[in-house]
């Protein structure tokens, strides 16, 4: 099977709230918006090698899922989220598998787990 393309849909309660979480706190560009009769329904969003797209209906939290989400420096961006008033779940800390991990949450409480990949890791992909 060749992949050409892929996007992580996310149900959410409140289109509008999501949306200006993920686009004004977070700081992600918009790909491209859908709806009917001059009403968003859905906001698809640049991320990273892929997309994640926000639709409304969603009832709730659905266990399992998580975004994980590669920054430069996860100290700053958790301070930047905290002073936003974005909830933190888990601090910033080196992991036993090397990466350093915080973890956040959207208005729907679904987990967002924002990585640094430290210079000495396999997975370092950005040169400073």
């Amino acid at each position: 099977m060749e992949i050409l393309s892929s996007r992580t849909i996310v149900r959410v309660r409140d289109l509008a709230a999501s949306r200006q979480f993920y686009e004004d706190t977070i700081g992600l560009e918009i790909y491209r918006e859908y709806g009917a009769a001059g009403v968003t329904t859905g906001v698809v969003f640049f991320l990273g090698g892929g997309f994640l797209e926000l639709t409304g209906g969603g009832t709730g939290v659905a266990p399992g899922v998580c975004l994980w989400l590669q920054v430069a420096d996860v100290t700053v961006e958790e301070q930047r989220l905290a002073a936003a008033g974005v909830t933190i779940r888990k601090p910033a800390e080196r992991m036993p598998w090397g990466l350093i991990e915080g973890w956040v949450e959207d208005p729907d409480g679904f987990e967002l787990r924002l990585i640094e990949v430290p210079p000495d890791h396999p997975l370092r992909r950005r040169v400073d």
